[in-house]
């Protein structure tokens, strides 16, 4: 198959990279010039494990392009995988997505071809996605029959730093449409995948036992409502879990114990039942805000996301509170962050909590050190005064500090030599916010250990 990628972020990189290494002939579009000079040379824009080498394998069918012509002329499938950042209402942007639309209608070529919404987007997008392409046609190409196209949804269910074995190993695909042929077309797309019968890309590790996948067939509205209710609630898990860590920090309870009993319930479910200083990232506080402002244009509220988002935030002032109780006062302390990212194996830190933490430090008068072992991105630029700064190294993060903060569960965190790491701080106080380090061996090393919800 030929198919159009538009957009090489995660999720339009992933996507590209995996149906090309499936044998499909495969072009991504960016606007970016810079980005796409880089990926025609090999260098890959962002961190995910696995990426580099499926790139490589894929190459021989994988090219990388500016130009939308070449992305969507005589393709047989064109992906939409262009950002949608919420705006100050809380509202998506559709601005990319307009855009995408606009440049497929200007070069549908003469043969059938499936747009897929590959994007996180409002309910009732493909709706407006086909409607964008139609007119584009009738303003750019009046003298020519209208090119034959149909609009599906594919939502992604990708996690960060497992993005390439969350799409060759999904627990499902979704494809969501009105045209019977369209949704058999891109269910013929993905069968190497549904049945499970491919050759494991080189590096990825296989699980155990891997059956077919589910494949769940719907409309348009139900397969674009699917991706936001199933982040919400990934959102209301961690929230709620959170809520009972700081019950169980008043009771006297231990929040990990609590959080294994109720995963056990196979209701429930063990994952996302970690406590900590909350949820971050570019999907649940975008997707959430969305899912909010949709149900605001039908005249609804809805109670149980508000409060999830409410209670995520304050996770984040928890972990400053927690310093503030033991140092009593901030103002003029050195306070080092282990991990800026917000999860581990990504360099993303779009919404990472560390961002606010360091914010509110700040503002308390602390002087920040951060290190994390991949993401560094921008920031530097983003707090002034000299108050915060981006460590090379752990030790240098730490030397002279009054406490430390456990942000990012990166696994070599936890391998560090804790014991010289007390011997060059000044107050060897840290704060676990995953709930991940050992306590006990911290405090034999010398560590005033504090968690969450314990």
């Amino acid at each position: 198959m030929k198919i159009g990628v538009i957009g090489t972020g995660y999720i339009g990189l992933t996507t590209g990279a995996s149906l090309a290494y499936l044998g499909n002939e495969v072009v991504c579009q960016d606007l970016d010039e810079a980005k796409v000079r880089r990926l025609q040379e090999g260098q890959l824009p962002i961190f995910e494990p696995h990426l580099a080498e499926l790139v490589a394998a894929a190459s021989p069918r994988l090219r990388f392009t500016t130009r939308s012509a070449e992305a969507v002329a005589d393709s047989d499938f064109v992906f939409i995988a262009v950002g949608t950042p919420s705006l100050e209402d809380g509202s998506p942007d559709l601005g990319p997505l307009r855009e995408a639309a606009t440049q497929i209608g200007h070069h549908l070529g003469s043969k059938p071809t499936v747009v897929v919404n590959k994007s996180t987007v409002p309910i009732g997008s493909g709706n407006w996605v086909a409607s964008m392409i139609r007119e584009a046609i009738r303003e750019h190409r009046p003298d020519i029959p209208e090119p034959r196209f149909t609009v599906v949804s594919n939502p992604e269910f990708l996690r960060e730093g497992s993005a390439i074995h969350d799409t060759f190993f999904p627990d499902r695909i979704v494809i969501g449409g009105e045209s019977a042929e369209s949704m058999e077309a891109l269910r013929d797309l993905y069968r190497p995948i549904l049945a499970q019968d491919f050759r494991v890309p080189p590096g990825l590790p296989a699980p155990e036992g891997k059956r077919a996948t589910a494949l769940v067939r719907t409309d348009l509205a139900s397969a674009e409502l699917i991706k936001y209710s199933a982040n919400a609630f990934l959102a209301l898990k961690i929230s709620f879990i959170n809520e009972m860590a700081l019950l169980a920090e008043k009771v006297g309870a231990d929040v990990r114990d609590v959080a294994k009993a109720t995963g056990l319930d196979r209701r429930i479910g063990a994952e996302f039942l970690r406590a900590g200083i909350g949820w971050g990232g570019s999907c649940f506080g975008k997707d959430t805000a969305a899912l909010m402002s949709t149900a605001r244009e039908y005249g609804l509220a809805l109670k149980t996301v508000q409060a999830a988002r409410e209670a995520n935030e304050r996770q984040r002032e928890l972990a400053v509170e927690k310093l503030a109780a033991e140092l009593k006062i901030l103002k003029g302390r050195n306070v080092a962050l282990l991990g800026l990212a917000f999860k581990p194996h990504t360099d993303d830190i779009r919404d990472a909590p560390a961002l606010e933490i360091v914010r509110r430090l700040v503002e308390r008068g602390a002087a920040v050190r951060v290190h994390d072992p991949v993401a560094r991105s921008d920031f530097p630029g983003r707090f002034g005064g000299g108050q915060a700064r981006f460590c090379a190294e752990v030790e240098e993060a730490v030397r002279d500090g009054d406490a430390a903060i456990l942000v990012t569960e990166w696994p070599e965190y936890r391998s560090l030599d804790w014991p010289k790491l007390a011997g060059l701080m000044k107050r060897p106080l840290i704060l676990d916010g995953r709930n991940f380090l050992d306590g006990a061996a911290l405090e034999k090393a010398g560590f005033r250990y504090l968690g969450i919800g314990r």
